[in-house]
């Protein structure tokens, strides 16, 4: 039987503890990776809506311009929203329904 030298058992501690720490470390770069790509994925998803809800404004507005080119519609607008009226007319508000 052949014994282990007291050197040979000390290196090997040595070299076991700096394997450990290596380990741990690449374990801990590897988590802090995943909870960055998780974060990224909810930021992706929430800003997907938001842009979702930009994209259907725009189409709104657009849809306002090409109307407020049309001059008929400008005045019927103005008409119903600020009360002018074309003369001859009279206006009568009515009051909102309640219920």
């Amino acid at each position: 039987m052949k014994t282990v030298s007291h050197k040979a058992k000390r290196r090997f501690c040595c070299l076991a503890v700096f394997f450990v720490a290596i380990l741990f470390l690449f374990v801990g770069t590897i988590f802090q990776d995943w909870l960055a790509i998780v974060h990224n994925k909810q930021s992706i998803a929430s800003l997907s809506e938001y842009y979702a809800s930009l994209k259907t404004d725009e189409e709104s507005l657009n849809s306002e311009i090409t109307k407020l080119h049309d001059n008929n519609y400008i005045a019927r607008y103005a008409r119903e929203r600020y009360m002018y009226s074309l003369p001859g007319e009279i206006i009568i508000k009515m009051p909102d329904e309640e219920e």
